[in-house]
């Protein structure tokens, strides 16, 4: 591609439809509506309608890294979305699929830069975490963690389930409304471990505590759960209390990595092996093998991506020399596009996602036996789609707890996870591990039993 053939007296909408052109050629299937009223159509009917609300719109999303900057831009409003939001997505995909050169990069950040700086200024109301300090350190991965929750107890209320799960459920027949798909997976992770009346069970990360409390009733075990969020904590210490609970049931703020002389028939982790980080997952399955009786069964929910050649760096440090591979190493995916900068500023500070593979890889070598695994994929896309609709039939209440920015920036990142686990470009799988007893494993021949009540009353629902 050479030089954008424009003369600077050329307006700024021209300069704009021209440096898109370049972006995004014919045909496409999305219009673009400029400030001025100008348009560029469709080739067909447009999935999506893309908004330039301002001369400077392009500017501020084409500044390196692409990634962050389109966030940015979006969360402030610079441009907008109408119909399909699940489509605008395909932008993304677009973008990166073109091979650019080097040169062809440089030429369209330059063409970029070369926009009016012009633009409502920015009212930040929740600035991007800096971290400092050891990586996965217990006060980093603190800090970490109350960035992400400690954005308000009520929000998370407004478009999540009854029991606050903030994972996906389960969602046996397609059909379940939100509160039954999470009474559901809950019941489905009880049932995989296997719980029986006076076991004790550890639940890591457990977030608002809805499962640590459904499994004190239902299956009548005592429950351990930790955190990292004060407001999580104390949310769940309230519900527990509530429920007449506290005498089996305990939510305190608390590194799992401090517990000691502890000892637990089963492990459950929801939601938190994405915060462990690829270094530390042999100290978090060694962890949870010490604090595990023989025979003890643990089971591991978390969000995984995709293997790549990368990858195979892991097989050289499984003994706790474990190195972060360099994925995505191109010049576009780290210096220009800045692949997962938004969710690192934003979302998830040092979130890191390793395939499922490397993980169990990991906890055999910690001594687990690996005896299931499923991918809940489809159902973590069925979950995030009903957290955006609940969340979009609450905008009004979310901008006036959280803000305008903090509402589009929850918006925008789960729009964009539920199309990448559609797209299986990210996998949810839970894991089950037992610590070995002399060669036993305390499990039953068959896994029928955890499907024979697909569907039917779990006996969680009056649980509130």
């Amino acid at each position: 591609m050479s030089q954008l053939t424009l003369t600077a007296n050329d307006p700024v909408a021209a300069r704009s439809k021209a440096l898109l052109e370049h972006i995004f050629p014919s045909p496409r299937n999305f219009t673009i509506n400029f400030w001025n009223q100008d348009t560029l159509l469709a080739a067909s009917d447009p999935a999506f309608t893309l908004v330039l609300n301002h001369p400077g719109a392009l500017r501020r999303m084409f500044s390196p890294p692409i990634e962050l900057s389109l966030g940015e831009a979006y969360i402030y409003g610079d441009f907008d979305i109408q119909g399909d939001f699940y489509a605008a997505f395909g932008l993304i995909e677009a973008l990166m699929s073109r091979n650019f050169t080097a040169n062809e990069i440089a030429i369209l950040i330059t063409e970029a830069q070369r926009l009016p700086k012009s633009g409502p200024t920015r009212s930040i109301v929740r600035k991007p975490l800096e971290l400092s300090g050891e990586l996965h350190s217990r006060e980093r991965d603190r800090k970490a963690i109350s960035f992400h929750y400690n954005v308000g107890n009520e929000f998370y209320a407004l478009w999540l389930d009854r029991q606050m799960q903030y994972s996906c459920g389960y969602f046996p027949t397609g059909t379940e409304d939100l509160d039954t798909a999470q009474i559901r997976k809950i019941d489905h992770i009880c049932r995989k471990l296997r719980l029986k009346p006076g076991e004790r069970l550890l639940d890591i990360g457990c977030g608002w505590g809805g499962l640590a409390l459904a499994a004190a009733q239902r299956y009548g075990v005592s429950v351990m759960g930790v955190t990292l969020s004060e407001r999580q904590a104390e949310y769940g210490a309230e519900q527990s209390a509530r429920l007449g609970f506290n005498d089996r049931v305990k939510i305190e703020m608390r590194d799992y990595r401090d517990l000691e002389n502890e000892s637990f028939d089963k492990i459950v982790s929801v939601g938190m092996f994405e915060h462990v980080g690829w270094t530390r997952l042999p100290e978090y399955f060694s962890q949870a093998y010490s604090l595990l009786k023989p025979g003890g069964l643990f089971l591991n929910h978390g969000i995984s991506r995709r293997g790549q050649d990368a990858d195979l760096e892991l097989l050289k440090g499984l003994n706790g020399q474990a190195r972060t591979p360099k994925i995505g190493s191109g010049y576009f995916e780290r210096k220009a596009f800045g692949a997962g900068s938004f969710s690192q500023h934003y979302i998830f500070p040092d979130g890191e996602l390793v395939p499922v593979s490397a993980a169990n890889l990991i906890a055999e070598a910690a001594g687990f036996e690996v005896r299931d695994v499923e991918n809940l994929r489809e159902h973590y896309a069925l979950t995030l789609r009903n957290w955006v609709r609940r969340l979009d039939e609450q905008r009004m209440e979310a901008i006036r707890l959280v803000g305008e920015a903090v509402y589009r920036t929850w918006r925008l990142y789960m729009s964009y996870c539920a199309v990448s686990f559609e797209a299986g470009n990210i996998n949810i799988n839970q894991t089950l591990l037992v610590k070995p007893f002399n060669g036993k494993s305390s499990l039953p021949l068959s896994r029928v039993d955890l499907y024979s009540h697909d569907g039917k009353n779990t006996g969680l629902q009056n649980w509130s």
